[in-house]
């Protein structure tokens, strides 16, 4: 018995150190691949999305191979079985994807009306969206640590992205009314990404289907919401320059990156939960913008900056904290 919780406290802790490594490598090679100058036209974001689903269902389909002991039929079976035979299974799954295929737009449609600080800080309310969500759909309980943890978290995370004077003046450019459609589309974007984790999360831990399985069910719907998306965004482009426009060795990074971030981010709700998932976010917003400055050199930490950080690192650490009890303590 003790020897499972300590495996899969590992295994909590292992999932979330690579969810911190993919996602500040993913944050940093799209950045860069975003800014690099080349001849030609740019690779459509919409286009590496569905990519992005599509390799990632193909990662699942080889995963769920390997554990039916690499036997073609079993697979087929497996695949036919918990997919084809479940539609209402499938379906529920629609949801999910749906909502994230909407949310991965209005982050779109909130950076191109928000300088990156305010974005930032505001996005990172989805922490919070999700706990009051696990709170209400998975009626999980948390303790005082915790709810307090949540607090530092936040705070932190605004001293982080806590504007500088050069940021300031750019922000002035925006205008008022642009400035209240990006926080309408964060907001909405926080509540319904807050629903969609934990919902996954239930369906993931309700039933017995395997992780795999349940990621190519959410990377079908990804890929055909994906699609509607390039056609109605970026259908003009598409039929000038094609699909693989403005695709390079970058491009394939960039894309494979996120198809791995949406396994590892399974992999973090099985065996952490989306808070935690919320905290390795936050902890790699941190480390992409020292790497950034260090790297990139396009960035200069303030004290502000390194005083969130810190309250960042000391929240994830307070979240986990269980503090054991003592003896056997005098009742009140």
């Amino acid at each position: 018995e003790e020897k499972n919780q300590e495996m899969s406290t590992n295994l909590k802790y292992l999932s979330l150190g690579i969810l911190v490594f993919q996602t500040t490598s993913l944050v940093l090679t799209m950045r860069y691949s975003r800014t690099l100058k080349e001849e030609g036209p740019r690779y459509l974001s919409s286009t590496a999305v569905v990519i992005a689903e599509l390799l990632k269902i193909l990662a699942c389909v080889l995963l769920v191979y390997k554990d039916s002991k690499c036997n073609l039929r079993t697979l087929n079976r497996v695949l036919h079985d918990e997919i084809l035979n479940k539609p209402m299974e499938t379906l529920k799954l629609a949801v999910p994807s749906g909502i994230y295929t909407l949310q991965n737009n209005l982050l779109y449609v909130a950076l191109s009306n928000l300088d990156a600080a305010t974005y930032q800080v505001t996005y990172q309310l989805k922490i919070l969206t999700t706990a009051l969500f696990s709170v209400l759909m998975l009626s999980k309980k948390l303790g005082v640590y915790q709810w307090l943890s949540l607090v530092i978290l936040m705070t932190g995370v605004a001293f982080v992205q806590w504007p500088s004077d050069s940021q300031a003046t750019a922000a002035k450019e925006h205008s008022a009314g642009s400035q209240f459609v990006g926080l309408i589309a964060v907001l909405i974007a926080c509540f319904s990404s807050g629903f969609a984790g934990v919902y996954f999360e239930k369906i993931l831990k309700e039933t017995k289907q395997s992780v795999w399985i349940r990621n190519i069910q959410l990377g079908f719907f990804g890929s055909i919401f994906g699609l509607m998306g390039v056609y109605i965004y970026d259908g003009e482009q598409l039929s000038k320059n094609g699909f693989f426009q403005g695709y390079n060795k970058l491009t394939w990074i960039v894309v494979v990156l996120q198809a791995l971030g949406g396994l590892v981010i399974a992999a973090v709700i099985k065996y952490a939960d989306n808070i935690l998932k919320g905290f390795a976010t936050s902890l790699s917003i941190i480390l992409s913008t020292l790497i950034s400055y260090f790297w990139l050199q396009d960035f200069v930490p303030t004290s502000v900056f390194f005083f969130g950080a810190i309250l960042v690192i000391a929240a994830t650490f307070l979240y986990g904290y269980d503090p054991k009890p003592a003896g056997n303590p005098i009742k009140a």
